[in-house]
């Protein structure tokens, strides 16, 4: 048999399996194989970290929603979407800022707003969302990078959806995806559909608001830019196993495609 034809052989296995199941789905996977030591080092940390900051905060911020938003090293951007989070039409709601080890600026004087800091660097952006979660109670939970904003009505039309009679439990909605320079790149609204998003990575936890459960809980694997998929995609659809979500297709989201992301390279 020809080397090129061996090739093919040897190809055509990996190929049925991407498309029965998606590439994203067996890229995730492998991730459970091979990064299962971090997270369990990673959870420990989570652990240790949750219990120090709780007796710190004393009683747990609480609202109807808990706005989470994991920062490190970008005290003007972090600024910017604590104002868009408190800015919402939506009043009831508490933000939890979790900075990642290297120090808080000074934010807006609120008493929604809390802001908390890790004692070393995690690096892993679903352990520091974890952690505000654990921190707060409320009945949703929604989720901003320190690099992105909400249009003022984010949480109302997500709220609209998610307490209508019969209503999902989480729901997303669409992001304006701008570039670095401030121009508008295009408008990602892509209705949830479980086997697109096994081959499709749409999903992005900014636009996502959810019911809380003991599903709402990020993945703890040490994901360095080049692991895919990230862990955004891994919450949602292992969150809609069990919980139906929608997507609301308004823009409500302004992403910026960062080059620079701490967690993320694009």
């Amino acid at each position: 048999m020809s080397a090129v034809v061996t090739r093919r052989v040897a190809r055509a296995p990996w190929t049925l399996l991407k498309a029965v199941f998606g590439w994203l789905v067996l890229f995730e996977a492998r991730n459970k194989v091979v990064l299962a030591p971090s997270a369990l080092r990673l959870r420990r940390i989570e652990d240790a970290e949750t219990r120090r900051l709780a007796a710190d905060l004393g009683s747990p911020p609480s609202a109807l929603v808990a706005t989470v938003i994991a920062t490190h090293r970008r005290p003007e951007a972090l600024r910017a979407a604590v104002r868009s989070a408190l800015a919402q039409s939506v009043r009831d709601q508490v933000v939890i800022v979790v900075d990642d080890g290297a120090g808080l600026p000074e934010l807006p004087d609120d008493p929604r707003l809390f802001a908390v800091s890790l004692s070393a660097n995690i690096g892993t952006a679903g352990v520091v969302r974890n952690i505000g979660i654990r921190l707060t109670r409320s009945r949703y939970v929604a989720f901003l990078d320190d690099d992105n904003l909400w249009e003022p009505d984010h949480l109302a039309r997500a709220l609209e959806a998610l307490e209508a009679p019969g209503g999902p439990d989480g729901v997303y909605t669409a992001l304006r995806r701008v570039l670095p320079d401030g121009t508008d790149r295009d408008i990602l609204s892509v209705p949830y559909d479980r086997r697109r998003a096994a081959r499709e990575s749409f999903l992005d936890t900014n636009a996502f608001v959810a019911r809380r459960t003991r599903a709402l809980r990020f993945s703890r694997l040490r994901r360095t830019p080049e692991v895919m998929p990230r862990e955004d995609w891994e919450l949602i659809r292992r969150y809609a196993r069990r919980h139906r979500v929608l997507h609301v297709p308004h823009p409500t989201v302004r992403y910026l495609m960062n080059p620079a992301s701490f967690y993320t390279r694009w």
